[in-house]
């Protein structure tokens, strides 16, 4: 089964795809997880996607496309994948369906814009592994520390409240149209995100049969 997880920034979607990649045994490929490890290997892609990233905006489609078409093609995706992150824009959706790539389903996760402030605060990502928590809704078993990997957790550069607000405008202007576009297709499955995350999980599976 091929995923596409839609929603702004903040809406859960690193979480869900976790569950997810759990529950179907499917990899989780996070455009933004990748592109955030080329900036630490600091690989030309990686300085290329840096100075957008720092302030909010979108990666060039070039850059995105080329790393998600390279890992969709992996040995691990054979059996489908859930995608996070990608695409963002309507050209980048179009982009996936010319270069063949079946999609299932499209969730997006529908929540309000004051409520992923108050979450974009609280967010903690792994810096070796990529994995997502919240110090209120999905915290570590110890603070400050992965479960996955045992790597350290830190706030991200982009989760600042400037930046998010930023980001949102984008996610509004840019990627909120892909709904339409998806919907348009038959594949736009909309689930209900300022709920409990094993709330919203069962959500989800319901309306992709799972």
């Amino acid at each position: 089964m091929n995923l596409i997880l839609l929603g702004a920034p903040g809406a859960g979607k690193g979480t869900q795809g976790e569950l997810l990649k759990k529950r179907l045994g499917i990899p989780t490929i996070s455009t933004g997880n990748m592109l955030r490890e080329a900036i630490r290997n600091g690989t030309q892609i990686g300085m290329k996607a840096k100075q957008y990233m720092d302030n909010g905006m979108l990666v060039p489609d070039d850059v995105v496309l080329d790393i998600v078409r390279e890992r969709v093609s992996r040995e691990d995706c054979r059996n489908g994948f859930i995608l996070d992150g990608f695409p963002r824009t309507i050209a980048q959706g179009e982009s996936l369906e010319q270069m063949g790539i079946h999609i299932d389903h499209v969730i997006s996760i529908e929540i309000d814009d004051h409520v992923i402030e108050d979450r974009m605060t609280g967010r903690r990502v792994c810096g070796k592994c990529g994995a997502s928590y919240h110090i209120v809704a999905n915290p570590p078993k110890t603070d400050g520390i992965c479960d996955e990997c045992g790597g350290e957790l830190h706030i991200r550069a982009d989760d600042a409240l400037e930046t998010v607000h930023r980001r949102l405008v984008i996610y509004h202007q840019e990627t909120e149209a892909l709904k339409g576009f998806y919907e348009d297709l038959g594949k736009l499955r909309l689930v209900e995100g300022d709920v409990p995350i094993e709330e919203a999980h069962r959500s989800i599976l319901k309306v992709i049969g799972a």
